[in-house]
């Protein structure tokens, strides 16, 4: 393993390491946990030069991200997201801003400043080569329940130091997205049950027409729902426990739907009205509180086709970064391509 570090020098609201998560173990009840946004993570994980199956492990800003102080020779990172970031090249030097949505190389002694997140929960810092906390049942990802993965299992606070696989970065050019990502817009799709006999036609009815609003009780473990209550058949709301689905929707005797997310539990005892399409995860992961949604049913088969869909438009996406411009300055073969005047008006 390589020397090569960041140092959190101010962490950021809650900052963790995440892959795509620890496969294979809810039997054990071993959660998932991993990214809350699997499309984000790839493009970023892309950007910083990492190979779709070498699940590198990269850092999940949530809200805030944190300031990073680079003891490496160089390091590549790809960043993805709406997040506010700037460089600062020495002490006391002013903070140069950078874009998202591309990759940077840093150098020694630079400090990645990481601010406000906008308008979505999360975004991702990847770096070339991964960073290389201890792997734990197959996963870097942190899963801060049971204080596992990650660093020490829990989010970073200031003096951690993250990692890396390697002392400097590639000699390659800078890359950027083509386009922002389409997530998709409109009602989240869900395919229904397993328990969907728990629930009268009204029910039903509710939990499809009505609009909901995230609460304040968000998380990685789930999103609770506000709004017009889901009525039960004589069935009720309990169940004998049984696995959970990323995304599956429980409804409590109160009648709120609560949907489940990364960090859910392998196993529950409340009946499930419906889950998620696994398209729509990344963007019911990225809703803030006081956002409002809808739900839409939708056949096993066309779940299905959306995210083989989605998968096509992600590998799409990532064959085709381009060369990002020059940081501050103006890229003369850019400006040269463009027809700046189409005609002269005397």
């Amino acid at each position: 393993m390589s020397g090569a570090r960041l140092i959190v020098e101010r962490p950021g609201l809650f900052d963790t390491v995440q892959d795509r998560g620890r496969i294979g173990f809810q039997e054990l009840g071993m959660p998932t946990a991993g990214a809350m946004d699997r499309i984000a993570l790839a493009l970023a994980n892309a950007l910083a030069g990492n190979a779709p199956d070498a699940n590198a492990a990269a850092l999940e800003m949530s809200v805030l991200g944190p300031t990073l102080l680079v003891e490496a020779d160089s390091v590549r990172i790809g960043l993805v997201g709406p997040v506010e970031a700037s460089l600062i090249a020495s002490e006391g030097a002013t903070p140069k801003p950078l874009l998202a949505d591309r990759s940077h190389t840093l150098s020694r002694g630079q400090r990645l400043k990481l601010g406000s997140i906008v308008g979505v929960t999360t975004a991702y810092l990847a770096v070339e080569g991964g960073i290389a906390v201890p792997p734990f049942m197959g996963s870097r990802s942190t899963y801060t329940r049971a204080a596992l993965g990650g660093v020490e299992g829990r989010k970073l606070k200031q003096g951690d130091a993250l990692p890396l696989a390697r002392d400097s970065a590639s000699p390659r050019a800078e890359l950027a997205l083509a386009a922002p990502f389409d997530y998709g817009h409109g009602p989240l799709r869900v395919v229904p049950g397993p328990q969907a006999d728990h629930f009268t036609a009204s029910g039903h009815a509710t939990f499809t027409g009505s609009e909901y609003v995230v609460s304040k009780e968000a998380d990685r473990m789930g999103i609770r729902f506000e709004g017009a209550k889901i009525e039960h058949s004589a069935l009720g709301p309990d169940i004998v426990s049984d696995g959970i689905a990323p995304g599956a929707i429980q409804v409590p005797a109160a009648g709120l739907p609560i949907a489940l997310l990364a960090d859910r539990q392998t196993a529950g005892g409340y009946s499930k009205i419906a889950t998620i399409a696994s398209a729509d995860l990344p963007r019911t992961c990225r809703l803030l509180p006081g956002m409002r949604v809808r739900f839409q049913t939708i056949t096993v088969a066309e779940a299905e086709s959306l995210r083989r869909d989605q998968e096509r438009r992600l590998a799409a996406a990532i064959a085709a970064l381009k060369p990002a411009r020059p940081e501050g300055g103006i890229d003369l073969r850019a400006l040269y391509e463009e027809n700046l005047i189409d005609g002269v008006v005397v």
